[in-house]
């Protein structure tokens, strides 16, 4: 059996953001860190924020964590009020050591998914999540673009190594195809093959979740590929950064 995956989940409770159409039965078999999150003005305190929006901001967030149970997923939620947005995110990740972090955004079905194999993320992780997440007849092709300094070797050995790692979690390796491509760039090579599939999963990118998943790269991704793409994190760090200013429950 393997272990669920913990799957942290972003959302702007007092944005009208919820939960998009989907989301629940993808992560059925995570567990979920729900963070509701409330970015405050600097001039705001967070406790402040918290006495006049937290009741609203319970409810929407436990409503979100309710479908998330009823699909079948174990759920924490936590509600925030920060300055930092960012920090707040990272710092839950690693609290929490979540093994992957959802952008979120509405699907029909699961049925094919495309898993970025970038080697900057441990491959036991990639495959707890996707052995975790999509054990249930899902189609499953690990990707990867060819870097000058790598052999054709180097990329069998890569890709042979997650597929014997998803065999090993009982996951049904005549499921998981590979497709290697060169002389591309990464990001624009992973947003055009996401086309084709209703979920991408991928490696954290240097420096941090933050800077891949909600920056720059990550518009280039969301511009062209609409579903959700999930992000695998590293291992965490000895000791977390502990020092942001915000109010959570």
């Amino acid at each position: 059996m393997t272990d669920r995956p913990s799957v942290l989940v972003p959302i702007q409770v007092l944005e009208g953001e919820s939960l998009p159409e989907g989301t629940p039965d993808l992560l059925a078999k995570a567990h979920v860190v729900l963070l509701g999150y409330h970015v405050i003005p600097e001039q705001t305190a967070p406790g402040q924020a918290r006495m006049q929006f937290e009741e609203q901001a319970l409810s929407r967030l436990k409503a979100s964590a309710e479908l998330l149970v009823e699909a079948g997923a174990t759920v924490d939620h936590r509600l925030v009020f920060t300055h930092d947005a960012q920090q707040t995110i990272d710092r839950q990740i690693a609290e929490y050591d979540c093994t992957a972090a959802l952008v979120p955004r509405a699907l029909a079905s699961v049925e094919d998914v495309l898993v970025a194999v970038r080697g900057t993320v441990g491959l036991d992780r990639l495959a707890q999540v996707v052995a975790g997440l999509f054990a249930d007849g899902v189609n499953v092709t690990l990707y990867h673009v060819k870097s000058d300094d790598e052999t054709a070797a180097d990329v069998d050995v890569l890709l042979d190594g997650l597929t014997d790692r998803l065999g090993d979690s009982d996951f049904d390796t005549d499921r998981v195809d590979t497709r290697i491509d060169h002389d591309v760039g990464a990001i624009d090579a992973i947003a055009e093959r996401a086309k084709a599939y209703d979920v991408v999963v991928m490696g954290e990118s240097d420096p941090s979740l933050s800077t891949f998943v909600f920056g720059m790269p990550a518009d280039q991704i969301a511009e062209r590929f609409l579903g959700p793409v999930l992000v695998v994190q590293r291992e965490p760090p000895a000791d977390p950064d502990t020092t942001e200013a915000d109010d959570r429950s």
